[in-house]
This record gives structure tokens, C-alpha cells and sequence, in this order.
């Protein structure tokens, strides 16, 4: 540690310039107000949730039929709190920030009472949600040779991961919680490089092959037993603007995939006017912003490969890998 006292004077003139930044630059602090969620609650709730959907997998092991109930029973009275101050949280953030939805504009207890209630639907919507990621799960050991059983997907497949977060968001985003959606598909992208927006809607049987660069937009419409593979852009084409030049929010701006499409390594499909048809495949680094019917094969061609063997001199040497 440094032992010139001396320099420590200058702190003081450092907070002071810093904290005077704080109204020139308030968009990025959060003062005076309610408490935001925390994402380290948000963390504490993703763990819980998939110990309730994958029992077994996860924290608490040597679980059986006899005993599954009374933890399981444990995790939803605790998440019903949990959900119930993160969620209300949210909603009056959004009270504060002046929005016009019905929930956002009532009073604090009102809020709670909001909050309660949408978290209880929320759970209640768990065991349909499992019904779903069966079909994910299955999905991902009918599409991949190297999967050795259902058991390597659930503890291994970081796409299964990305998913089951997606899924869960994507709920609480359809119950109107703002903020908690994306901070859960946030946590998500940070450990498996996959990024689905909560507002996406996509079908049962999604399998995300590897997955890393893995980007899915908020208005991006994905049908049954749909295949990705990495580093896929389901992106935007454009923003549309108004006649002020700003974005207009809330458009079909990503693409259409419908059932059983494949989408191979690295192809880019751009627009929400863009809809790929079912039983497509698209090949891999296509870069496609129209349309395709359905059992359309879209794919490169075949680049020319120039093989030099170390004892030709001429020019550099290449090799075919």
C-alpha cells in the first residue's frame, strides 16, 4: 500500500468534481428515488428457478419423489417474495420515470399489490414452462450426434441455459415487469455469449447448437424445432424514424423464421419484413435480407481453394486445413 499521505489531499477535489458530473450527467445515476431491482437478487431468483425446473441438476442434490415436493414447495414461497420486491421495484421505477401504462401509474401500495399478483401468475405459469423446455431438451438430443443423453444437455449445453433464461424473461415481459427481463437475459449473454431479447417469441423444440455470437432480436418471430448454430445474427435491417429522426420503438423490425428452419455457422437474416420458410436451410456466412420460401436450401458457393505444396516456390504458400 502507498504511504505517501500527501498525495490523499487530493481526494476531497476528486469527489467534488465527481459528484458535481452527477448533475450534468444524470442519466447515469439514480438518485432521490425508490430502489432499483438488484441484479444480485435477479441472480439469487434465476438459481432458484432452475433448481424448480431442473431438480436435481443444480444446488440441492439427492432429491427424490418423497422429499421433491416439500423443497420444491420451499423455493416457490420463497421466490413469491423474491419476485414480489423485485418486481414492485420495477414497476414503481417506472411510475417515477412518468410512464402512461395502467400499473405503472397507481400508487406504492397499489404497486405491491401489482407486484404480488404478477409474480404469482408468474409461477403459476412454471409448469407449462417445463412442458416447453422438455421439447428444448429433446431437441437438442435429436439435433446433435454428440450428446450423449439428456443428462449432458441439462448440466452442459450453455444454449439450453441461454433458453431457459429466455423463457422465463419472456414470461415476466408478457406480465408487463419492465427492467427484470432484460437484466435475466443480460446475466444469460454474460456467461454462454448468447443473446435473446426477452421480446422475441419463439416456438417449443429451439435448439442453439454451441452457440457462442448467438444474437436473436426483440422482434424476431421463431416457429417449432428451429436449429441455430453459432455466431447467427437474427438482427434489424434498419431503424425506421419518425419525421423528427427519432427511432420509432415497438416495430416488426427482426426477421421470421418458421418451423423447422436450420440456420447454419455465422449467416446473418436481417428484417422484419424477412421470412424464411419452414423447413429452409440456410447455410453457413450467408448474408440474407429477403425473403425465402418454404424447403429453400440458401447456401455459398463453394469458394475455389488454391493448394501450394512447400517445394513449389512460386508465390506464397497456402494449405487446404
Amino acid at each position: 500500500m502507498a504511504t505517501d499521505i500527501r498525495l490523499k489531499e487530493e481526494l476531497p477535489e476528486i469527489t467534488e468534481a465527481l459528484v458535481a458530473t452527477y448533475t450534468e450527467c444524470s442519466r447515469l445515476n439514480h438518485l432521490g428515488h425508490q430502489p432499483l431491482p438488484s441484479r444480485d437478487a435477479v441472480t439469487d431468483i434465476l438459481a432458484d428457478l432452475a433448481d424448480v425446473l431442473y431438480p436435481g441438476y443444480a444446488r440441492r442434490q439427492n432429491l427424490h419423489i418423497g422429499n421433491v415436493e416439500y423443497y420444491v414447495g420451499e423455493l416457490i414461497d420463497g421466490l413469491h417474495d423474491k419476485l414480489t420486491v423485485q418486481v414492485a421495484r420495477a414497476l414503481r421505477h417506472e411510475a417515477d420515470c412518468g410512464s402512461d401504462a395502467e400499473d405503472f401509474s397507481q400508487a406504492a401500495p397499489d404497486l405491491e399489490a401489482a407486484a404480488q399478483q404478477k409474480a404469482i401468475t408468474f409461477l403459476s405459469r412454471l409448469p407449462d414452462l417445463r412442458l416447453t423446455l422438455e421439447e428444448d431438451v429433446r431437441a437438442a438430443y435429436e439435433g446433435d450426434p454428440a450428446a450423449k443423453s439428456h443428462y449432458e444437455i441439462v448440466f452442459c449445453y450453455p444454449g439450453l441455459e441461454a433458453i431457459t433464461v429466455y423463457r422465463l424473461a419472456h414470461e415476466l415481459l408478457s406480465l408487463g415487469v419492465p427492467l427484470l427481463p432484460r437484466i435475466m437475459t443480460e446475466c444469460a449473454h454474460s456467461k454462454t455469449g448468447i443473446d435473446i431479447h426477452p421480446g422475441a417469441s419463439i416456438g417449443p423444440g429451439f435448439f442453439i447448437d454451441h452457440g457462442t455470437g448467438v444474437v436473436i432480436g426483440e422482434t424476431c418471430d421463431i416457429g417449432r424445432n428451429v436449429k441455430l448454430y453459432q455466431g447467427v445474427t437474427l438482427g434489424a435491417l434498419s431503424f425506421p424514424r419518425d419525421g423528427q429522426g427519432n427511432l420509432l420503438r415497438g416495430k416488426k423490425r427482426h426477421p421470421t423464421l418458421e418451423d423447422e428452419v436450420v440456420v447454419y455457422a455465422n449467416a446473418t437474416i436481417l428484417g422484419g419484413e424477412t421470412v424464411i420458410g419452414h423447413h429452409a436451410v440456410i447455410g453457413s456466412n450467408i448474408w440474407l435480407t429477403h425473403s425465402v420460401a418454404p424447403y429453400t436450401r440458401v447456401l455459398m458457393e463453394e469458394p475455389t481453394l488454391r493448394i501450394r505444396r512447400p517445394e513449389d516456390r512460386e508465390g506464397p504458400l497456402m494449405y487446404h486445413i
